[in-house]
């Protein structure tokens, strides 16, 4: 893959919405880009967890446990139905287990299905030279995207969206979460 193919692929994939983008740009809207800023190294530390490892030595034990990836795919699902759930039933994040933190991100992310097609299917295998150099700019891609998203939540909040604006943003966000869970499931169940 060239290098151009891999950072549209990259792009691509990155800025598809999805519970990592959802949580950057709401943690945008309710405490600006000073916020996002701080979320990023979580993030990018969240896809390192699961990527690291996949592309290492996970595609082998993929290829030799078949029901290993379905079980990632699924624990994925729950936690992502989770974050629905509590930003749906509460309103906020911040009312549901406190604001979104580092740590939240991590989690999110490193549970990602993105984590997934970019280890095994984005990346040169490890054994080729452009593997870390692919893997660098990776990481840089995805801390530019994060503040894309969390820019776009910024400018919302800066627009002067009010409460109920962001609620609606908030429930929005609640019910493309629920979607994106239930869309993992389906995937697993197909297999």
């Amino acid at each position: 893959m060239t290098l151009a193919t891999f950072l549209t692929a990259i792009l691509g994939l990155l800025l598809t919405p999805g519970p990592t983008n959802t949580l950057v740009g709401l943690a945008g809207a309710s405490g600006g880009m000073g916020r996002v800023v701080r979320l990023i190294p979580a993030e990018v530390a969240g896809y390192l967890t699961m990527i690291l490892p996949l592309a290492l030595v996970g595609h082998d034990l993929l290829t030799a446990v078949p029901p290993a990836a379905q079980a990632i795919k699924l624990t994925a699902a729950i936690w992502v139905m989770i974050l629905a759930v509590r930003l749906w039933g509460r309103g906020s994040l911040s009312q549901a287990g406190g604001p979104i933190t580092a740590g939240r991100i991590y989690v999110t992310t490193a549970l990602n299905p993105k984590a997934l097609i970019i280890a095994l299917a984005l990346l040169p295998p490890p054994a080729l030279a452009e593997f870390w150099s692919r893997l660098a700019l990776f990481c840089l891609t995805a801390a530019a995207v994060a503040a894309i998203w969390g820019g776009a939540g910024a400018f919302a909040r800066q627009r002067g969206t009010g409460a109920g604006r962001l609620q609606v943003v908030r429930r929005a966000a609640s019910v493309w979460l629920a979607m994106v869970s239930v869309m993992l499931v389906a995937g697993v169940l197909r297999a």
